[in-house]
């Protein structure tokens, strides 16, 4: 009797973005330039967007000479218009949508303009990016996966935070209810919320060496996150390894949220 050996699943096929086009915003360093590394490494065509033009097209370029395929697209998410213009370069079947601003002030000292900015690009242009790259799936009859990047503050609060506390719970806000009025056409969306994140942007604060304190007593694991912690969970929601998570969010958070 002869007998056909049972092959072995392999789950690194369950990581492959071949074929996909990927649209990442906040491209040009830390968090975004990470996301689209990943992602074109993984065999997806990236789009990488930003408003600073030589630092978009220098990580584009960095994608293309290790074998990737990276496009750049120098663009201000503030303005709808330039929002619309993307989808010129698409349909995307995958959106990190990372391009986000905070300003720490005391909830007493607010300013309408400072209230305005944060929400304007954290909500507003976020909301308006996610929608252009549905609808391009919608008309091409395709799935896809939107990544919102929230933070572990659209789950708690934080000291001098409380706008950019609202915008993230925004955010986890209509990912949940766009997760629900897409799911029948095969389009997932989900948020990452990670701590706080050792780049360019975080960099002023971890020179504040009461902020350091405070902030490592709040992180179970002890450290603060590298770009490289996010890689495993972007990869994860871009790709068919997420194939029925939709209307979550992915923490990583070193166990900040578990206290």
């Amino acid at each position: 009797m002869s007998t056909n050996p049972v092959q072995l699943p392999d789950p690194t096929r369950l990581f492959d973005l071949s074929g996909k086009s990927a649209l990442v915003t906040g491209a040009g360093r830390g968090i975004g330039k990470a996301a689209a590394r990943a992602l074109a490494g993984a065999g997806a065509t990236v789009t990488l967007v930003a408003r600073t033009a030589t630092e978009i097209e220098s990580a584009a370029a960095e994608i293309r000479t290790q074998g990737g395929k990276g496009n750049a697209v120098a663009a201000d998410l503030s303005d709808l218009d330039a929002v619309e213009g993307l989808a010129a370069h698409g349909p995307f079947n995958i959106l990190f949508n990372n391009a986000g601003i905070n300003r720490p002030e005391t909830f007493a000292d607010v300013s309408e303009e400072n209230f305005d900015a944060i929400f304007g690009l954290n909500v507003r242009s976020a909301f308006f990016l996610a929608q252009m790259v549905v609808r391009g799936l919608l008309e091409a009859g395709e799935g896809g996966s939107i990544i919102n990047v929230s933070s572990q503050m659209g789950h708690v609060g934080g000291r001098n935070r409380s706008v950019y506390c609202a915008s993230k719970h925004a955010m986890e806000g209509f990912t949940k209810a766009m997760a629900l009025d897409l799911a029948e056409r095969h389009i997932r969306a989900n948020t990452l919320s990670p701590t706080f994140i050792r780049t360019p942007l975080t960099a002023p604060f971890f020179e504040d060496e009461a902020f350091m304190s405070d902030t490592l007593s709040r992180i179970p694991m002890g450290r603060v996150g590298e770009t490289s912690d996010l890689v495993g969970a972007i990869l994860f929601l871009a790709s068919d390894a997420s194939s029925l998570v939709t209307g979550t969010s992915i923490k990583v958070d070193g166990g900040w949220t578990a206290q």
